[in-house]
Protein backbone atom coordinates (compact mmCIF):
# COMPACT_ATOMS: atom_id res chain seq x y z
CA UNK A 1 0.00 0.00 0.00
CA UNK A 2 2.77 2.57 0.66
CA UNK A 3 5.09 1.81 -2.20
CA UNK A 4 1.37 2.83 -4.51
CA UNK A 5 0.97 5.76 -2.59
CA UNK A 6 4.73 6.64 -2.87
CA UNK A 7 4.62 6.15 -6.42
CA UNK A 8 1.37 8.59 -7.08
CA UNK A 9 3.04 11.01 -4.61
CA UNK A 10 6.43 10.92 -7.09
CA UNK A 11 4.25 11.19 -10.01
CA UNK A 12 2.21 13.98 -8.30
CA UNK A 13 5.89 15.37 -7.98
CA UNK A 14 6.84 14.59 -11.65
CA UNK A 15 3.54 16.17 -13.11
CA UNK A 16 3.90 19.45 -10.46
CA UNK A 17 7.86 19.85 -11.83
CA UNK A 18 6.73 19.32 -15.86
CA UNK A 19 4.08 22.17 -15.03
CA UNK A 20 6.73 24.54 -12.97
CA UNK A 21 9.03 24.26 -15.60
CA UNK A 22 7.09 25.23 -18.69
CA UNK A 23 5.18 27.67 -16.81
CA UNK A 24 8.90 29.22 -16.00
CA UNK A 25 10.46 28.92 -19.29
CA UNK A 26 7.01 30.37 -21.07
CA UNK A 27 6.40 33.16 -19.25
CA UNK A 28 9.11 34.48 -16.74
CA UNK A 29 13.10 35.67 -17.87
CA UNK A 30 15.63 33.27 -17.29
CA UNK A 31 19.40 34.65 -16.44
CA UNK A 32 20.88 30.48 -16.49
CA UNK A 33 18.95 27.74 -17.39
CA UNK A 34 20.68 25.11 -14.87
CA UNK A 35 20.05 27.59 -12.19
CA UNK A 36 16.22 28.11 -13.33
CA UNK A 37 15.73 24.46 -13.60
CA UNK A 38 17.14 24.30 -9.89
CA UNK A 39 14.92 26.42 -8.38
CA UNK A 40 11.93 24.94 -10.90
CA UNK A 41 12.82 21.43 -9.11
CA UNK A 42 12.65 22.64 -5.71
CA UNK A 43 9.47 24.85 -6.24
CA UNK A 44 7.96 20.99 -7.40
CA UNK A 45 9.39 19.63 -4.40
CA UNK A 46 7.93 22.18 -2.27
CA UNK A 47 4.29 21.95 -3.57
CA UNK A 48 4.35 18.49 -3.77
CA UNK A 49 5.78 18.53 -0.32
CA UNK A 50 2.36 20.40 0.90
CA UNK A 51 0.38 17.93 -0.67
CA UNK A 52 2.10 14.81 1.18
CA UNK A 53 1.65 16.86 4.24
CA UNK A 54 -2.02 18.20 4.53
CA UNK A 55 -3.33 15.23 2.17
CA UNK A 56 -5.16 12.62 3.98
CA UNK A 57 -4.31 10.16 1.27
CA UNK A 58 -0.79 10.40 2.86
CA UNK A 59 -1.33 9.90 6.14
CA UNK A 60 0.03 6.58 6.18
CA UNK A 61 3.06 7.72 5.62
CA UNK A 62 5.34 8.71 9.26
CA UNK A 63 7.59 11.69 9.00
CA UNK A 64 10.65 9.94 8.58
CA UNK A 65 9.33 8.44 4.88
CA UNK A 66 7.78 11.70 4.09
CA UNK A 67 11.40 12.94 4.29
CA UNK A 68 12.51 10.54 2.57
CA UNK A 69 10.23 11.14 -0.33
CA UNK A 70 11.61 14.82 -0.30
CA UNK A 71 14.71 14.32 -0.42
CA UNK A 72 14.44 11.96 -3.05
CA UNK A 73 12.15 14.61 -5.21
CA UNK A 74 15.12 16.95 -4.70
CA UNK A 75 17.56 14.74 -5.84
CA UNK A 76 15.27 13.81 -8.90
CA UNK A 77 15.03 18.08 -9.16
CA UNK A 78 18.01 18.37 -9.56
CA UNK A 79 18.92 15.17 -12.06
CA UNK A 80 16.37 16.60 -14.15
CA UNK A 81 17.90 20.05 -14.11
CA UNK A 82 21.62 18.97 -15.08
CA UNK A 83 20.34 15.84 -17.60
CA UNK A 84 17.57 16.83 -19.69
CA UNK A 85 17.18 20.97 -19.99
CA UNK A 86 20.73 21.92 -19.34
CA UNK A 87 22.29 19.17 -21.55
CA UNK A 88 20.17 19.87 -24.34
CA UNK A 89 20.78 23.35 -24.08
CA UNK A 90 24.85 22.98 -23.91
CA UNK A 91 25.45 19.65 -25.32
CA UNK A 92 27.98 19.51 -28.43
CA UNK A 93 27.23 15.99 -29.07
CA UNK A 94 22.85 17.26 -29.83
CA UNK A 95 24.08 19.95 -31.40
CA UNK A 96 26.21 17.30 -34.13
CA UNK A 97 23.12 15.03 -33.97
CA UNK A 98 20.67 18.33 -35.14
CA UNK A 99 23.24 19.68 -37.40
CA UNK A 100 23.43 16.67 -38.84
CA UNK A 101 19.55 16.36 -39.32
CA UNK A 102 19.50 19.71 -40.76
CA UNK A 103 22.11 19.36 -43.10
CA UNK A 104 20.14 16.37 -44.80
CA UNK A 105 21.91 13.57 -43.06
CA UNK A 106 25.64 13.76 -43.82
CA UNK A 107 28.27 16.00 -43.87
CA UNK A 108 31.96 15.64 -44.97
CA UNK A 109 34.25 14.72 -41.74
CA UNK A 110 36.45 17.69 -42.67
CA UNK A 111 34.02 20.24 -42.35
CA UNK A 112 33.14 19.89 -39.26
CA UNK A 113 36.11 22.63 -37.99
CA UNK A 114 34.48 25.09 -40.17
CA UNK A 115 30.75 24.24 -38.69
CA UNK A 116 31.71 24.42 -35.37
CA UNK A 117 33.52 27.87 -35.95
CA UNK A 118 31.50 29.43 -38.36
CA UNK A 119 27.95 27.94 -37.55
CA UNK A 120 27.72 26.63 -34.21
CA UNK A 121 29.60 29.72 -32.15
CA UNK A 122 26.88 31.91 -34.16
CA UNK A 123 23.68 29.77 -34.46
CA UNK A 124 23.25 29.13 -30.41
CA UNK A 125 24.79 32.32 -29.63
CA UNK A 126 27.94 30.57 -27.76
CA UNK A 127 29.97 33.08 -26.47
CA UNK A 128 26.77 35.60 -25.49
CA UNK A 129 25.52 32.07 -23.58
CA UNK A 130 28.34 31.24 -21.72
CA UNK A 131 29.63 34.83 -20.57
CA UNK A 132 26.28 35.63 -19.34
CA UNK A 133 26.05 32.14 -17.77
CA UNK A 134 30.05 33.05 -16.12
CA UNK A 135 28.90 36.35 -14.88
CA UNK A 136 25.37 35.36 -13.41
CA UNK A 137 27.54 32.59 -11.65
CA UNK A 138 30.01 35.30 -10.33
CA UNK A 139 33.02 33.77 -11.71
CA UNK A 140 33.98 36.60 -13.91
CA UNK A 141 32.93 40.28 -14.82
CA UNK A 142 33.00 42.53 -17.70
CA UNK A 143 34.64 45.91 -17.31
CA UNK A 144 35.55 48.34 -20.20
CA UNK A 145 35.01 45.98 -22.80
CA UNK A 146 37.34 43.97 -21.01
CA UNK A 147 36.72 40.54 -19.43
CA UNK A 148 37.81 39.51 -15.60
CA UNK A 149 38.08 36.53 -13.58
CA UNK A 150 36.85 37.34 -10.33
CA UNK A 151 38.53 35.58 -6.96
CA UNK A 152 35.56 32.92 -7.06
CA UNK A 153 36.67 32.36 -10.53
CA UNK A 154 40.63 31.67 -10.12
CA UNK A 155 39.55 29.31 -7.30
CA UNK A 156 37.27 27.15 -9.78
CA UNK A 157 39.57 27.60 -12.34
CA UNK A 158 42.79 26.51 -9.81
CA UNK A 159 40.48 23.03 -9.23
CA UNK A 160 39.28 22.61 -12.64
CA UNK A 161 43.01 22.52 -14.02
CA UNK A 162 44.19 20.19 -11.02
CA UNK A 163 41.00 18.01 -11.75
CA UNK A 164 42.11 18.12 -15.40
CA UNK A 165 45.86 17.40 -14.72
CA UNK A 166 45.54 14.87 -12.18
CA UNK A 167 41.67 12.88 -12.93
CA UNK A 168 40.60 12.92 -16.51
CA UNK A 169 41.55 9.86 -18.56
CA UNK A 170 45.47 9.77 -19.55
CA UNK A 171 44.56 7.68 -22.46
CA UNK A 172 41.24 9.00 -24.18
CA UNK A 173 40.38 8.07 -27.23
CA UNK A 174 40.12 10.68 -29.61
CA UNK A 175 39.10 10.05 -33.82
CA UNK A 176 40.90 6.00 -33.32
CA UNK A 177 44.04 7.41 -31.35
CA UNK A 178 44.68 7.59 -27.76
CA UNK A 179 45.64 10.69 -25.83
CA UNK A 180 46.25 12.65 -23.20
CA UNK A 181 45.96 16.12 -24.68
CA UNK A 182 42.59 16.91 -22.79
CA UNK A 183 44.36 16.80 -19.80
CA UNK A 184 46.65 19.70 -20.87
CA UNK A 185 44.66 21.70 -23.50
CA UNK A 186 46.81 24.23 -23.52
CA UNK A 187 50.90 23.34 -24.08
CA UNK A 188 50.35 23.64 -27.94
CA UNK A 189 48.37 26.60 -27.45
CA UNK A 190 49.63 29.69 -29.75
CA UNK A 191 50.79 32.52 -28.21
CA UNK A 192 48.27 35.50 -28.89
CA UNK A 193 48.64 38.35 -27.11
CA UNK A 194 46.67 41.59 -28.99
CA UNK A 195 43.04 40.13 -27.10
CA UNK A 196 44.95 40.84 -24.10
CA UNK A 197 43.32 43.33 -21.38
CA UNK A 198 44.45 44.53 -18.46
Amino acid sequence: MKLIRSGIATFTFVTLLFLVYYLHITFFNINVIFYSAIVDGMVATFLASLILFTVTYFRLFNWFEKTQLIIIWLLAGYAFAISVPTVIDRSLSFYILEKLQQRGGGIKLNSFEQVFTQEYVKEHRLVDVRLTEQVESGTIHIEDGCVKLTKKGENIVFFSRMFRRNFLPKHRLLMGQYSDDLTNPFKNSLSISNYLCH
